[in-house]
């Protein structure tokens, strides 16, 4: 009975989110105008090609937040089973939180947490 649901859900997303696009596609008009394609800054009229490349260590910096945030992500699971699971929950986590602790000083090392 459970599958009849989720077949009638996907069913009603598809219809809600198709009739949605097909009315504003009816109702709205179309407008061509040549600073709707510009990049929006605030207000700022921009000055040159928006397609700026930026320094790779931002991106860098991200990924480090990233993969910090999903450490967070698996301790909070494993915080919530450690007295059923026991020791070796704990001896686990404790090889999982060296590794990122290893990652951090790699990543310490090369730079890519100091600021641009």
């Amino acid at each position: 009975m459970g599958a009849f649901w989720l077949i009638i859900l996907i069913i009603a997303a598809l219809a809600f989110s198709t009739g949605g696009i097909l009315i504003a596609k009816i109702f709205v008009k179309k407008t061509t105008n040549p600073q709707k394609g510009q990049a929006y800054e605030c207000g700022i009229p921009t000055e040159g090609s928006p397609w700026n490349q930026f320094n790779v260590g931002y991106y860098l910096f991200a990924l480090i937040f990233l993969i910090f945030d999903v450490e967070l992500i698996f301790m909070y699971p494993w915080a919530v089973v450690v007295k059923q699971v026991g020791m070796m929950a704990l001896v686990e986590i404790v090889i999982f939180l060296f590794i990122l602790f290893m990652g951090f000083l790699y990543a310490h090392k090369k730079g890519a947490l100091k600021w641009m």
